[in-house]
């Protein structure tokens, strides 16, 4: 039996939403956040960064999202329903599926944290610190969040999904970073394919598996 430890409003939704599309059973272990949001230590017991998502899979911990995406479809996805059979679909795959976290989400996180980081300086400083941090957000952050989801819009122009024509497990990777950076600025262009997408994806019955198990979500379309 797998396990899926779970932190609430989490990326970790996205391996509850990759179970499900697999089919497989498993068992959930859900986390609240502490009142600063960051994860309880009692993470920490199962992976030593104390972070979500982690499985466990006959013994085996695997930890990052995209590491736990690729094992479970490698191991559990035998008729490739969730990857591309062809090699150009398949490169793309590849590209999105790491391009999650590894570009994506760097900068949706240093927006959050320039976002909060001003209510947590002393009050005397306070007023330098929101000016600080709104200039780097206006001039630094911004620009390059409009610059990642005006690529996500000429991408999925294309062919509706991140690798091709069929969904696959790339859009359950990108989904959070999506739903995130939409969620988190004010964007001047045109998003009809992402929202296609959006609606795409959030109406696929896994998808709604996933919120019923792991419970409210932050970006989901039954808690924005």
């Amino acid at each position: 039996m797998i396990t899926v430890h779970y932190l609430e409003h989490s990326r970790a939704h996205r391996v509850l939403w990759l179970l499900e599309e697999l089919g497989l059973a498993y068992e959930l272990k859900r986390y609240e956040r502490r009142p600063d949001m960051l994860a309880p230590r009692s993470l920490k017991e199962v992976h030593p960064l104390g972070k979500s998502p982690v499985i466990e899979d006959d013994g085996v911990i695997v930890a990052e999202s995209g590491a736990i995406t690729e094992y479970l479809v490698r191991k559990y996805d035998g008729e490739g329903v969730l990857k591309p059979s062809d090699e150009e679909n398949f490169r793309r795959y590849t590209y999105w599926l790491h391009y999650a976290e590894g570009s994506a989400m760097p900068v949706l996180l240093l927006k959050l944290i320039f976002s909060v980081l001003p209510e947590r300086t002393p009050f005397l400083v306070k007023p330098v610190a929101k000016a600080i941090c709104k200039g780097a957000t206006d001039k630094l952050i911004d620009p390059q969040v409009k610059d990642h989801v005006a690529f996500w819009e000429t991408e999925l122009q294309r062919d509706g999904y991140f690798a091709g024509s069929a969904f696959s497990a790339a859009d359950i990777m990108m989904s959070f970073p999506v739903e995130a950076g939409i969620d988190r600025i004010e964007y001047d262009g045109e998003t009809g394919a992402i929202s296609q997408w959006m609606e795409a994806i959030r109406s696929r019955p896994a998808y709604q598996r996933a919120l019923e198990r792991g419970g409210a979500y932050r970006f989901s379309q039954s808690s924005a």
